[in-house]
């Protein structure tokens, strides 16, 4: 590895200097913990993005702008004393060796470690049953506790879903999951029926949810497959934009006749 590539350390320093009122920099001095926020969710989902595009060239610079989040909240909770980034580091790897006694059954990183073969499935129960104790430890003792509210809608409503199904609170098969859908389609359709705007919304968030059910049956992430669906329909809209380019119109000059036809035409093409 080159000499002369900088370090965490000089991450450290640098995020400091941006941060130091004495020349830093007017806007990183601004910022707070909340006003950084949707830079940190917008970050990694560009991390996402580049991965789901395997666009392998870009993915060190991107996973870099996450890092930056990292590094600018811990110059935020060390200018509070509320923590630093050794803290963070320090946690980190303590939890990580607290949920991998598989691997590093004295519990140190350098410990004797010689530790007996484990299967994938028992690598995931005892995870489930540490993380259990964690949340126990923090007075969550309920089956849903600990589901960050933060998440997005459908990452939220998997992960709820399958904190229910460990307590046995599920589908023994994607059926009935179906069945669901159906039935909260026909509730929608109903409440359509009846101009009743309210119990619309309700029902569509209970159609959505049973379709995050069905994913999760299908053992399929629906942020991800949501997001492969937002560029495909991307991909096909664009394609009827440039067939009606090409005659000298755009989609506002079209019947919705023709906008279907030429939609069709790009399903078939992609």
């Amino acid at each position: 590895m080159p000499s002369d590539r900088y370090t965490v350390e000089d991450l450290l320093h640098l995020m400091a200097r941006l941060r130091d009122p004495d020349g830093g920099c007017p806007w990183d001095l601004k910022q707070t913990f909340a006003t950084i926020v949707p830079s940190t969710i917008e970050e990694a989902y560009e991390v996402a993005e580049a991965i789901e595009a395997e666009d392998f060239e870009h993915l060190h610079e991107e996973l870099g702008d996450l890092l930056f989040q990292v590094i600018f909240y811990a110059q935020l909770g060390s200018e509070q004393q509320r923590f630093d980034f050794a803290r963070i580091v320090d946690t980190l790897v303590r939890k990580l060796l607290r949920r991998h006694p598989h691997v590093f059954p004295s519990g140190e990183l350098r410990g004797d470690n010689t530790a007996a073969p484990i299967d994938e499935a028992e690598v995931k129960q005892n995870w489930e049953a540490i993380k259990a104790a964690e949340r126990g430890a923090k007075g969550e003792g309920g089956a849903l506790d600990g589901v960050a509210r933060g998440l997005p809608a459908l990452t939220r409503a998997a992960k709820l879903q399958k904190r229910a199904s460990r307590v046995g609170f599920d589908w023994p098969e994607i059926g009935g999951v179906l069945d669901k859908i159906e039935e909260e389609l026909a509730e929608l359709r109903e409440a359509l029926a009846a101009d009743d705007s309210a119990a619309a919304r309700e029902e569509l968030g209970d159609l959505l949810f049973s379709c995050v059910n069905a994913a999760r049956h299908l053992q399929v992430e629906p942020e991800a497959a949501l997001r492969q669906c937002n560029r495909k329909f991307e991909s096909r809209f664009s394609a009827v934009e440039a067939a009606l380019a090409a005659e000298g119109r755009t989609p506002t000059d079209a019947s919705l006749a023709e906008l279907d036809q030429l939609w069709e035409r790009a399903k078939r093409g992609n």
